[in-house]
């Protein structure tokens, strides 16, 4: 009997990958150790979370909410902050020419 050419059935893209990939969240870990004669030169940590913003919140994890960078409304924040703080100093400024 001659040997058969198995077919995959189901094909799987790169969008499909990373559609599971996103909604499932992937975590990569790696460290880094450099050492000479048992002593430690340098250690290196390295945590790579990939997930999509709906995942990530589900976990937790929403630091670029706070990052005045990546959000307006945390800008408006610190800059409200900022604010209140030149205020107390201009306040105290004026108090000491009195």
């Amino acid at each position: 009997m001659p040997d058969q050419i198995v077919h995959a059935i189901e094909c799987t893209n790169l969008a499909d990958i990373l559609e599971r990939v996103l909604d499932k969240g992937i975590v990569i870990a790696g460290d880094i150790k450099i050492s000479i004669a048992d002593v430690d030169l340098l250690n290196i940590k390295i945590r790579l979370l990939i997930a999509s913003v709906d995942k990530a919140m589900e976990m937790g994890i929403n630091w670029w909410q706070q990052d005045s960078y990546l959000s307006s409304k945390a800008k408006e924040s610190e800059l409200g902050k900022e604010n209140v703080a030149l205020k107390k100093r201009l306040e105290r400024l004026e108090a000491k020419l009195k």
